[in-house]
């Protein structure tokens, strides 16, 4: 087992399982559906799009980050920077193609309907954010690899930023109390459950906005950015309007390909 495996499996396990205890403790909204069936359906998806991604995809961004540095591909072994410099603009350009790339899924209709399987969910925790289609995983991977071969991105900031994007993924969609005060705080820099949570409203104009997993500023520096929903937390309805009952996960996984096309909600007027 290689050490990315270790380090990205320990902290996945790790949060996980903290901010499943957290919301049992400290939950923010009253569930629509039951935790226990959809977190099967969810971590079920989740082992899935590893056996998918293992089958049909022999190489990994960190992978490919050590044989672009072998080869002087991308901008950071072109030019000579501090290792300081390199990672952190790892950092932040990564974040930042991650933000463009779900605005994408959003925006592009075939892109939308393996999308729209994550924002069918009923409800939104930690386990939603690891509910995506493993055609969407495979769609991702290979942005990112563009992104590596583009930019030379070192290879231990790479398997840092998978890390940390898959924390803050389950973070932002946990269903967990945080008083304002230290919501506010947080969302300075990194994307809070209140914040992301208006991201997954029933309402087209309401999931419009949002669109960032890590760091906040994307969405405030692009004006996608929305503090609260309208109807408040508690009162919002979380979803899609299509899909008000929960599904099986061989009804989530044929969803994309069986039914009726639906235009990307950026591109409708609908409210």
């Amino acid at each position: 087992m290689t050490f990315e495996t270790i380090a990205r499996l320990g902290s996945f396990a790790g949060v996980l399982i903290i901010l499943l205890i957290a919301e049992t403790r400290f939950q923010k909204k009253e569930r629509v559906d039951a935790r226990g069936r959809r977190a099967v359906k969810n971590l079920g998806l989740v082992l899935l799009d590893n056996l998918v991604v293992r089958l049909f995809v022999p190489v990994v961004p960190a992978t490919l980050a050590v044989f672009a540095e072998s080869q002087g591909w991308g901008i950071f072994n072109y030019w000579e920077m501090p290792i300081v410099v390199q990672w952190v603009a790892t950092l932040l350009v990564f974040d930042f193609i991650i933000y463009m790339q779900h605005l994408m899924f959003h925006a592009v209709p075939v892109l939308w309907r393996l999308h729209l399987i994550h924002h069918a969910d009923l409800d939104i925790d930690a386990t939603t954010g690891l509910r995506f289609h493993p055609v969407e995983i495979i769609i991702s991977l290979f942005i990112k690899m563009g992104a590596v071969a583009a930019f030379g991105f070192p290879a231990g900031a790479v398997i840092l930023f998978e890390i940390i994007l898959n924390a803050t993924a389950m973070f932002n969609h946990a269903n967990l109390y945080l008083p304002p005060a230290l919501d506010r705080i947080i969302r300075a820099v990194i994307v809070t459950p209140d914040m992301h949570r208006v991201h997954h409203s029933v309402i087209i104009r309401e999931s419009n906005s949002n669109f960032g997993f890590n760091l906040s500023w994307w969405d405030r520096l692009c004006g996608t950015y929305q503090a609260q929903p309208e109807a408040g937390h508690k009162d919002m309805v979380i979803g899609l309007s299509q899909y008000r009952q929960p599904l099986s996960l061989w009804r989530i996984l044929l969803m994309p390909f069986t039914d009726p096309p639906t235009p990307g909600p950026i591109n409708t007027d609908r409210h």
